[in-house]
Parts: structure tokens; C-alpha cells; sequence
């Protein structure tokens, strides 16, 4: 049960490939993959962990062994993290940018194809800002996935919503 059947750099090794490797995979993919799943979104996922999880462990089955996977992960993760609030570069590489995809009650077609945003999207989001489209200033998807609406000014001021 606690005993491990693979050696502990080898846990660590795989757990190192396909953390970046599924990283990698994800990032590329786009915002929205990311941002807000849909059904098939989540399918893929738990797809993904099943296809991944012999990889991974390499055979090894011990309670031990999924710790060791486990902590890896996780302290990749942390690592990540820290090493990414300390470099803009790095940040923007590893998480994205805003991307702007709508202005003065227009949206950018081109943009919106090219990061997979359909009108049912936009629509949502409108909604969520309650904002009618001709009152639109900006539209912006996050580097979350989310998509920011900004609300031209007013005579009550101006609205922004996520």
C-alpha cells in the first residue's frame, strides 16, 4: 500500500512532462478554453486526466506514490505562480493578455473568430453588463476567458461589468 513499485525521481520526472506538456496544450488552445466551460469543455478534461493518469504514474499504485505525484504538481504549480508575479514577461507568456473585441457598439469579427467567441457570447455578456450594444464602449476578453464590457457614459455615470 505505501510501498512504491517506480523510483521517487521517476514519479517526478513524468509528473514535471506532463504538467508542462498538458500546460502547453491548454495554453495554446485559447482563452475560452480555458475561461468558462461548456459540457464539451468539461468532457475534454476529464478525458484529458484519464489519458494522462497512466503517464503519469507510471504503473505506480501506492498510496506513497500519488502523494509524490500529487505534491509535485501542486509545487509546480505554486512555483509557477511565484516565478510569474515577478516577471511581466513570463506572466503574459503563462496567462495572456486582454484582448480587445468590440468598440463603440461593434464587434471585431475577425477577432472574435480568431479566439472562438460566438454571438451567443457576446450576447451574455451584454446582459450580465446590462448594456444595450448601441451604449457599448469597449469589449474585452480577458486573459481569464472572461469577457468585460465598459458602458459609454451617462448622465449616471459610466458601468462596467465582467
Amino acid at each position: 500500500m505505501f510501498d512504491l513499485q517506480v523510483p521517487v525521481w521517476e514519479l517526478l520526472a513524468r509528473a514535471v512532462l506532463i504538467y508542462f506538456a498538458l500546460f502547453l496544450m491548454v495554453r495554446l488552445s485559447g482563452k475560452r478554453t480555458v475561461g468558462q466551460f461548456t459540457p464539451f469543455d468539461l468532457l475534454v478534461v476529464m478525458l484529458l486526466s484519464e489519458a494522462v493518469s497512466n503517464g503519469l504514474s507510471g504503473g505506480e499504485e501506492s498510496v506513497t506514490g500519488a502523494w509524490i505525484l500529487a505534491g509535485a504538481l501542486i509545487l509546480m504549480n505554486g512555483l509557477l505562480g511565484f516565478i510569474s508575479s515577478r516577471s511581466k514577461p513570463l506572466e503574459r507568456w503563462l496567462e495572456g493578455s486582454p484582448v480587445l473585441i468590440g468598440r463603440d457598439g461593434a464587434w471585431f469579427p475577425q477577432v472574435m473568430r480568431r479566439h472562438r467567441i460566438g454571438h451567443a457570447d457576446v450576447q451574455q455578456a451584454l446582459r450580465k453588463a446590462d448594456c444595450p450594444l448601441p451604449q457599448m464602449k469597449l469589449a474585452i476578453l480577458e486573459s481569464d476567458g472572461s469577457i468585460s464590457i465598459l458602458q459609454r457614459q451617462s448622465s449616471q455615470g459610466s458601468r462596467e461589468s465582467a
